[in-house]
Formats: structure tokens, C-alpha cells, sequence
């Protein structure tokens, strides 16, 4: 039997369900959800890039990408923050969620952004130019990172800026900006 061809789309406002049923799927509980449907209805997080990934005509994959702020003294490039990526338990180690990171990365691009931040995994998200330790750069999370998960703070730029003086504490949506969403 062969694999249905995947492909990649922006999330609709009636896609709503599907994405739920994504990332309730794909992470085995209501947290990740949560946030996402609060993230969607966030103002602070818009304009947000949410985008589906479907086999067929089943969604499989979700990635969210919002807006954030740098708060420092130096320029204040366009940044934003991965959260959540869920892909389907059915569907996971398939490149799903490479090509949804992919996708979402050039769009920011084309929307002239220079910076997308992730708190991830520190072996998967570097696969894609994500370089972990940004606090080490000067660039602090909305909330302290523990030592031991330093690494899984991680920056790309995506931009061709000069990030000379660019530096600061990332303050992301507000619907993020609760210590619980940055522990491990």
C-alpha cells in the first residue's frame, strides 16, 4: 500500500477541530491544545502562522508559530516563537514535522522575520538550524531556563540582519507568558 502524499496548508478558522484533534493526539492530553486555542484567540500572538499538515484528507501534523518582542536596549528585530509542533502518533518519524518546521520557517521568512525562538528538543529541532544555549547569546526566555536544560532554548536566524546589538529578554504572547509553559 503506498503512503499517501502529504501536504501542507494554512490552518482555517474551520479547521479548528482538526487542529484540536492533532495536537490532543499527538501529545496525549489537553495542555498542548489549551494552548494553542488560547493562542489562536491571543491578540498579542498575531498575525500567528498555522499550518496543517494532511495525508490525503487527513490532518495529521499542526505547527504554530506567534509573534514575539525582544525587550533589551539594542534594535528590535521581527522574532517568533515555535509552539507547539504535534504530529500524530501514526505519522511521527515520517519527516512530518520537518517539513511542517520547513514550511513555517519560509513563510516567516517572506514575512521578513529574523529570529524564531523554540523550547524544544535539543537533539530534534538543531536537524533543522535551530542552535541551542540562546540565553548564552543574549537572548533570555520569558522565564528562567534551568542549567541543565540550557541547550533546549534555542534561536535561528532567518534573516541575512546584522544581529550586532541585538540582544535581550524574548517576551512572547501573553497566553505564553506563564512560568508553566517554560519548565521542563
Amino acid at each position: 500500500m503506498t503512503e499517501p502524499t502529504i501536504f501542507i496548508r494554512d490552518a482555517a478558522a474551520s479547521d479548528f477541530n482538526d487542529v484540536m484533534a492533532v495536537e490532543k493526539e499527538a501529545f496525549g492530553y489537553d495542555k498542548e491544545a489549551i494552548l494553542v486555542a488560547e493562542l489562536l484567540e491571543d491578540t498579542t500572538a498575531q498575525p500567528v502562522v498555522s499550518l496543517l499538515a494532511f495525508a490525503g484528507d487527513e490532518p495529521v501534523g499542526h505547527i504554530l508559530f506567534t509573534k514575539a518582542s525582544l525587550e533589551g536596549p539594542g534594535p528590535a528585530p521581527l522574532i517568533y516563537l515555535l509552539a507547539p509542533l504535534a504530529v500524530r502518533p501514526a505519522y511521527q518519524n515520517k519527516g512530518i514535522g520537518g517539513m511542517l518546521i520547513r514550511e513555517g520557517l519560509r513563510r516567516l521568512k517572506d514575512m521578513g522575520v529574523i529570529l524564531v525562538f523554540v523550547l524544544g528538543h535539543e537533539a530534534y529541532y538543531p536537524k533543522y538550524g535551530f542552535v541551542g544555549g540562546a540565553e548564552r547569546m543574549g537572548f533570555a526566555a520569558p522565564y528562567p531556563i534551568p542549567e541543565i536544560h540550557a541547550g533546549a532554548w534555542m534561536v535561528q536566524n532567518i534573516g541575512s540582519s546584522d544581529l550586532a546589538g541585538v540582544f535581550g529578554r524574548v517576551v512572547c504572547a501573553d497566553a505564553l507568558q506563564k512560568p508553566e509553559h517554560w519548565r521542563e
